[in-house]
């Protein structure tokens, strides 16, 4: 018996970011189940490189291969497939940067490296701050953050991201009003290793989705209004399964040591245009040097108070910024605090103030 058809739609990372260069098409699948599809089961397909500026040569075909699999929050009999980029020899695209983490997360199992990301964005339309007077600003910052009433701007479009993102089965695990207004966070995980990439690459691809529908767009620019307002960041909180364990605190403090050895290099991994952002104002620490403590804001790694206390618990990170490529800055805080061979600086597009960034650091003397 010939199985009922289904959608597929295919998404993948088409090089430009990670937020919204993320393109998809739709198959109707009709050689198996909807029940009984899994990732393997299901085929490689292929879109023109060319019309997203991918291709190399005169071969301008692009492979998507099937890598995760998810409820779709849209569609009825459907499902969202995540895929990477290859070109046709089989080689990885050269911005799948998917590929280059898993390698690294797939090298060190046993450390189970688990990460929760808090994703803050601005919600804009045409071009500003929703809602935001048409001349001038609102008022200044203060009653916005985790706020309820007319102050707040925004909240049905993040609460309907929310949903739509526990009907994926996304680890979603909250979101909230930030401090500026029309400015939100949702956070991802606890995830482990590459899932958690996935799951805020998949985040980000269904408030594509919502955005589109609404005629809205998701900023995730890391300082998209200047001046006296908070940019936006994407704080990452890490362990091992050391640090989780009892007198894990250890493992946390060693791997903060290492975190200062390589912090010049580990920033250039968080998001392009994070000098704007990370100022020592506006809750951020300044990226020319490194910082940590306890129960702080203002540095670039807090231990929280309960973790101190508890002697066992993870740390955060946070300096990257709300543009970050969730593969890259996620297995290079990785293997940075833990003292293994990351990904290379030479996978990024330099950024014309790491200079000015070095410089003050030995100026500081780091």
């Amino acid at each position: 018996m010939q199985p009922e058809s289904w959608i597929a739609e295919y998404v993948w990372l088409s090089g430009k970011n990670t937020y919204n260069d993320v393109r998809s098409k739709y198959k109707t699948i009709t050689n198996i189940s909807i029940e009984q599809a899994t990732v393997d089961k299901l085929p490689e397909w292929n879109f023109d490189g060319s019309s997203t500026g991918q291709h190399r040569g005169d071969n301008t075909e692009i492979v998507i291969r099937p890598a995760a699999m998810y409820n779709h929050p849209f569609l009825q009999s459907a499902k969202v497939v995540l895929c990477e980029c290859f070109y046709p020899d089989g080689t990885p695209e050269k911005n799948n940067t998917r590929i280059v983490a898993k390698k690294i997360f797939d090298a060190h199992t046993a450390d189970e490296p688990m990460f929760g990301l808090e994703q803050e964005y601005f919600i804009y339309k045409g071009g500003a701050p929703f809602m935001w007077p048409e001349n001038g600003f609102p008022a200044p910052q203060a009653d916005y953050y985790c706020g309820n009433g007319s102050q707040v701007t925004g909240r049905e479009i993040a609460l309907e991201h929310y949903q739509a993102c526990l009907r994926m089965e996304l680890k979603i695990s909250g979101m909230n009003a930030e401090v500026a207004p029309s400015q939100w966070e949702f956070q991802v995980g606890p995830c482990v290793g590459i899932e958690e990439g996935d799951h805020l690459v998949m985040a980000r691809w269904c408030y594509q989705k919502i955005a589109e529908k609404y005629g809205l767009e998701i900023n995730y620019e890391p300082k998209p209004i200047k001046g006296d307002w908070n940019g936006s960041g994407c704080h990452m909180n890490f362990s091992t399964k050391a640090m989780r364990e009892k007198g894990g605190i250890k493992a946390i403090n060693d791997a903060v040591k290492n975190l200062e050895k390589t912090f010049l290099d580990d920033v250039k991994f968080y998001g392009g245009d994070n000098n704007q952002r990370m100022t020592g104002a506006h809750e951020t620490s300044k990226l020319s040097e490194f910082t940590s403590g306890i129960g702080t804001r203002h540095t670039s790694v807090r231990i929280g108070n309960d973790i101190a206390a508890a002697g066992q618990g993870y740390f955060e990170d946070r300096r990257p910024a709300s543009n970050i490529d969730p593969y890259l800055a996620t297995a290079r805080l990785y293997s940075s605090s833990m003292g293994y061979p990351g990904p290379a600086v030479d996978c990024l597009e330099p950024q014309a103030w790491w200079a000015e960034l070095e410089a003050e650091a030995k100026k500081n003397g780091q």
